[in-house]
């Protein structure tokens, strides 16, 4: 997804979901962020490197690829990216190694999904930020690993856009270059992934790469073949997958405020949306790259107050000169999304899955923390 949905859209689900226009702004902050946190961003802060949430494609041209490098990168993307659906899938005559990657694929409602969740509940405001980006990929995200792995993550080239035209639909083929540089042209069905590597290990095999950014357009339905599922056709509806992502973000967040008793798999918040329904529904399918205008509206015509635009560099100062960093907004951050990693990479490592790296648990005073290891 990109900040139109994980800004934007975020601050009308946290509105509707009871928080304030003051609180709406500082959750979708923070789930934008998550899409910034890089070692970059970090070594700026002088603050912990582990706590990063993101890789910049610089940093990903610079990636070591070695088994220390890919636990780092599987780290960073499986826990905030691409949350993996079942740590104990099974798949007949499949070697160790291959089930490992393929038990990181990413699919909504996981029992991750609702750790993630449960986890952000009681803790700083921070915390429902880095959750509701999680929540809101496994949805973008489905059907692709956060970890390198051309025999999981690759496709093949046939990808067709299913179109609906005067009430009947019809697929037109997507063209694929590989210009990073280049801008997607939504009129002419050409759009940018990367480009084709026969190394396994290969970071253009990460992600959804081979599918570019089909994954984070709303409006797009599409179908295509992916390795995983030995080649067989799959239909990814996007307008589907982001009206449920952003009812049950609704829902998610209503439960973190303590309005709703438990969180469970497969629920939303249908009638928290109903009012907006259409509106939600045109923003969502109107064929454009970006839709942050149409969203911005939208949260600002529920609140009746204006929304600030992202800044990445409003709250580094209070950072860098403060001597409690705990006690600041990135602090707070930063020790959300450490829990997050923590957490994920606990999971995957207690599942005898060491692509993540290894994990134990630490006591701190009253409570247990996870903590990764490389």
């Amino acid at each position: 997804m990109q900040e139109d949905f994980h800004y934007y859209a975020t601050y009308c689900a946290a509105y509707l979901a009871g928080y304030t226009h003051e609180e709406s702004e500082d959750i979708c902050y923070c789930a934008q962020l998550v899409d910034l946190c890089s070692g970059t961003f970090l070594t700026k802060l002088n603050a912990p490197l582990s706590a990063a949430t993101t890789q910049l494609q610089l940093e990903m041209m610079d990636a070591r690829t070695d088994i220390i490098g890919l636990q780092n990168i599987t780290r960073i993307w499986a826990s905030f990216h691409f949350l993996p659906y079942d740590l104990y899938a099974q798949k007949r005559g499949r070697t160790r190694i291959y089930m490992n990657k393929y038990r990181l694929i990413c699919m909504p409602n996981s029992d991750l999904m609702v750790k993630t969740v449960e986890l952000a509940k009681g803790k700083p405001i921070q915390a429902v930020g880095v959750a509701m980006h999680v929540l809101a990929d496994t949805w973008a995200h489905s059907y692709f690993a956060g970890t390198p792995s051309l025999a999981i993550n690759n496709t093949n080239w046939n990808f067709r856009e299913v179109i609906t035209i005067e009430g009947e639909e019809r697929e037109v083929p997507i063209k694929f270059r590989h210009n990073p540089s280049a801008k997607d042209d939504v009129a002419n069905n050409l759009y940018t992934s990367s480009i084709f590597q026969n190394n396994e290990n290969s970071v253009m095999n990460l992600g959804h790469g081979r599918a570019g950014h089909l994954p984070d357009y709303s409006f797009m339905k599409y179908r295509y073949i992916p390795a995983w599922d030995d080649y067989k056709e799959i239909t990814k509806d996007n307008p589907s997958d982001y009206l449920k992502a952003f009812a049950q973000m609704i829902y998610a967040m209503k439960y973190i405020r303590g309005d709703i008793s438990t969180f469970g798999k497969d629920k939303y918040d249908t009638e928290a949306i109903e009012p907006y329904k259409d509106r939600i529904n045109a923003i969502i399918r109107k064929r454009q790259l970006i839709a942050s205008e149409d969203w911005k509206s939208f949260g600002e015509d529920l609140s009746g107050k204006k929304i600030r635009d992202f800044d990445l560099e409003i709250y580094q100062k209070e950072y860098i000169t403060n001597y409690k960093k705990e006690d600041t907004f990135l602090g707070k951050f930063i020790e959300a999304a450490l829990a997050q990693k923590g957490m994920v990479t606990y999971e995957i490592y207690t599942s005898k899955n060491y692509l993540a790296g290894f994990s134990k648990t630490i006591s701190n005073g009253n409570s247990l923390l996870k903590t990764i290891f490389g």
